[in-house]
């Protein structure tokens, strides 16, 4: 079934796209690549990128919105980082650790539990094998109607108390019970008793899992300078600094917040779609489409950067934090990355050795209505908590030469139990009116909301309206029910954050 109202987009059509960061940019890219030039790429900011810009300090530090790594799934996406950036990248090696009990344990940290003081091991053993062996728990992971249920059926107590729950509130600023289980896919490492056992009686290290085991980085500029480098590509179809405030679902125009209008036949929406229907749709809209979409929930995001005067003192990548003795839950050594991200780039020895002066540390903190914080204070409370953490030394505080702050608003889709049922009233209803919302926040399914699954959600939607073909990345098939009107699926498809590689791994061991 075509949910395109128009028929199969043709030259003669006018696409709006609002939004410029992966998703707007993997759209109109694909609509040039294939001859569309009726395109406008609108976007409040004045430059491209979105929640992938970086931002460089006047200190000479380059910061990102979250600790953006480069893996693909996709061999478009690969190609399109090769021919924007060609040979301008790193390619780095994951070394990722958990901090808890004032030690550094491998991650993912359930495969790894043998670094835990010896009581707190066992009563993960124990917990496991309660769980999964003599099946103690209320439910089974089959059973399980939440991520709550489904952490303490998989992990079991021990596992949950010391790090699954703790951590994860962290993440996602609310309580897992108010998650659905269906995000996990590639994001959650699944151990059994026998692996579990193995590791921690045979002393063996854990840490290969994980589909970002190797990514790729700019070598200068940041995450957004792969964006960057789509947008001028794209640069004709780009109108920056123009906030949208309404759309005419029944004119088909947008007004924009200096007086400008835009008329579209088809309308690509990256924007957090809570706000598209609640705000700024206008016209005949169903007032459930607007109460449906307003109950979808989300985190907001504090990135603080600090730069040191100071060789670096690790070779990590990023570490997680589940403890309450500091606010953030992961930190990333940013100047690892690339040695372009500091002021003074760095030269690496034969043996890894980097002798470089300036190193930075990224945090991120989540924020929710079920977990404030207190933007005002959150520099001054990261600085103690990476005091706390041993990440910084005694003294060490003296040789921060910068930090940075940066509030998002829309950081992270909470995958709520109601999610998917939202979805797929909504979706299918937009597509009706010729609105198309994709990205991270347009579609509300953080599975699929790396910076690569969102480029080609942009990418397969064009697909789809000028080619007719099937969108993957998106998890949702449209059918027709028995009384005519459109319903839609989700499902985990094989290409993005369903877990099959890892599945098939394990079987091949």
């Amino acid at each position: 079934m075509d949910q395109n109202r128009l028929g199969r987009l043709t030259p003669a059509h006018r696409v709006l796209i609002v939004g410029a960061g992966p998703t707007g940019l993997g759209a109109a890219y694909r609509l040039k690549e294939l001859g569309h030039r009726r395109v406008v790429v609108v976007d409040q900011h004045e430059r491209v990128g979105g929640l992938a810009r970086s931002f460089t300090d006047s200190a000479g530090f380059t910061w990102d919105i979250g600790g953006h790594v480069m893996f693909s799934h996709y061999d478009y996406y690969d190609r399109l980082f090769d021919k924007m950036l060609g040979d301008e990248h790193c390619l780095n090696d994951r070394e990722s650790w958990v901090r808890m009990f004032d030690r550094w344990i491998p991650y993912p940290f359930q495969n790894n539990i043998r670094y835990l003081p010896p009581e707190a091991a066992y009563e993960c053993l124990q917990g496991l094998i309660d769980a999964q062996v003599r099946h103690k728990g209320a439910h089974t992971p089959q059973s399980a109607t939440n991520f709550g249920e489904f952490i303490d059926a998989v992990f079991g107590e021990g596992i949950a108390r010391h790090f699954m729950r703790p951590y994860n509130f962290k993440v996602w600023a609310y309580p897992p019970e108010v998650m659905n289980k269906q995000w996990i896919g590639e994001r959650v490492a699944v151990i059994d008793v026998d692996r579990a056992l193995r590791n921690v009686v045979l002393q063996q290290d854990d840490f290969g899992w994980g589909p970002n085991n190797r990514f790729k980085y700019p070598l200068r500029g940041g995450t957004g300078a792969f964006y960057d480098r789509i947008g001028e590509e794209v640069r004709e179809f780009l109108s920056l600094g123009r906030q949208l405030v309404r759309v005419d679902t029944d004119a088909r125009i947008a007004y924009f917040a200096d007086g400008s209008t835009e008329a579209y036949d088809v309308l690509i929406s990256a924007m957090p779609v809570d706000v598209l229907c609640r705000d700024v749709l206008s016209g005949e809209v169903p007032q459930t489409i607007r109460d449906r979409a307003a109950g979808l929930r989300h985190s907001s995001g504090h990135m603080v950067g600090i730069g040191l005067k100071r060789p670096c003192p690790s070779t990590k990548s990023w570490m997680y934090f589940p403890e309450d003795n500091c606010p953030f839950y992961r930190v990333t050594y940013l100047s690892n990355y690339s040695p372009f991200m500091t002021p003074e780039p760095y030269a690496t020895d034969a043996y890894g050795r980097r002798n470089g002066r300036y190193y930075s540390l990224l945090c991120e903190t989540s924020e929710s209505p079920a977990k404030p914080v207190d933007g005002s204070r959150i520099v001054e409370e990261t600085v103690r908590g990476l005091e706390h953490a041993g990440l910084l030394e005694p003294g060490e505080r003296d040789d921060i030469v910068t930090t940075w702050h940066y509030r998002a608003e829309y950081s992270y889709p909470t995958p709520c139990v109601d999610r998917d049922g939202i979805l797929a009233d909504v979706i299918p209803w937009l597509e009706t009116r010729d609105i198309y919302s994709r990205g991270r926040f347009g579609l509300w399914k953080y599975e699929v909301a790396n910076t690569d699954h969102t480029l080609m959600q942009g990418v397969e939607l064009v697909n789809r309206l000028m080619l007719g073909e099937r969108e993957h990345t998106i998890g949702i098939v449209y059918k027709v029910t028995h009384d005519g009107r459109e319903a839609a699926e989700h499902e985990r498809p094989p290409v993005a954050g369903s877990g099959e590689k890892r599945l098939a791994a394990a079987k091949s061991r």
